[in-house]
């Protein structure tokens, strides 16, 4: 028994050394753009810190503004008025320089001048105190808590990135892996498997970079970020993107899986719909692991894959439909 599956295993072995290569290749070339790909990486996060910082400033001016009513009677009272007294005082003291001797007119006069620029100041003064805004403190930050965080980090991103660039590849080796199983006719889907699978994976990870991410990022850091100031960890952070990434990638190859395993009459489009009330709890279980624990990324990456599994019905019905007498049992 065991000489059967050794040569399949042989190959296995051949297959996955290969796929292994490829992504130490890609991780090399990657390395050297290691800084662009982490801003790419950290642009959401960014953004998010950006937008919470502008809800909490928002919140804070608006509190201020409500105190600032109270605070303007005030002001009227203990501000402006020395400003017009200064003036009058300035005012008496010209009338009585031009009355009095020369000697006690200049003392007047300089006395007019500074009276003149403390009115100047005060009203300055009045001026600045009305435009006084509270400083925001939300001041949300990305740290790394390593001696050598910024290298690990550095790897991570290029292992990620060479593993995206390395997909097609992987994608073509699992192909030929399979493909001693499979008829002359069957063997020439190579390109389109590898093609469609490549673009799937893409979408995913476009699709989460540009969707869920924004959203679950922004729900997540505004929760609680009027009580605590976030310091988010890179190293946590990269890790947490990627999980992200790779499970939207890998979860949009879903109608591909599906067309391959029809063409190989493994699966029917009645088998598939028999199936859907298993497959809707175990997309919300996967989705559940992949995002974060909240409601709204969960929701983001369980109805896609809801949608995407309606439409590998579709594509299964059209290349291996079930047989009438399924259909009727």
């Amino acid at each position: 028994m065991f000489s059967d599956i050794k040569p399949h295993l042989a190959e296995l072995r051949k297959r996955l050394g290969l796929s292994v290569l490829s992504v130490f290749i890609a991780f090399i070339i990657a390395f050297s753009f290691h800084n662009g790909i982490l801003t790419w990486i950290t642009t959401p996060l960014n953004n998010a810190l950006v937008e919470v910082g502008r809800i909490v400033e928002s919140q804070n001016n608006t509190t201020w503004n409500l105190k600032n009513n109270d605070i303007n009677v005030t002001q009227s009272v203990t501000v402006s008025n020395p400003s017009q007294i200064a003036h009058k005082l300035e005012d008496r003291l010209i009338e009585a320089a031009k009355i009095a001797d020369s000697k006690l007119s200049l003392i007047l006069e300089e006395a007019a001048k500074s009276a003149d620029e403390l009115a100047n100041s005060l009203k300055n003064f009045t001026s600045n105190l009305n435009s006084i805004k509270p400083k925001n403190e939300f001041e949300g930050k990305i740290t790394t808590h390593q001696v050598g965080g910024a290298f690990f980090v550095a790897l991570k991103v290029s292992f990620f990135a060479g593993l995206l660039g390395a997909m097609p590849f992987i994608l073509y080796q699992l192909w030929l892996f399979v493909a001693p199983g499979l008829y002359s006719n069957e063997k020439k889907m190579v390109i389109p498997f590898v093609a469609g699978g490549s673009f799937m994976f893409f979408i995913g990870v476009i699709f989460a970079y540009y969707i869920v991410t924004p959203f679950g990022f922004q729900f997540l850091i505004t929760f609680g970020s009027f009580l605590y100031t976030p310091f988010i960890n890179i190293e946590d952070y990269v890790g947490f993107f990627t999980k992200i990434m790779l499970g939207f990638g890998i979860a949009f190859e879903l109608p591909v899986f599906a067309y391959f395993l029809a063409l190989l009459g493994l699966i029917t489009d009645r088998s598939m719909i028999d199936f859907f009330k298993y497959a809707v709890v175990m997309i919300f279980v996967l989705a559940a692991l992949l995002t974060p624990p909240d409601i709204l990324t969960q929701m983001l990456m369980a109805a896609p894959l809801v949608v995407l599994y309606g439409l590998s019905i579709l594509i299964v019905r059209a290349v291996n439909p079930a047989s009438k007498e399924e259909d009727e049992d």
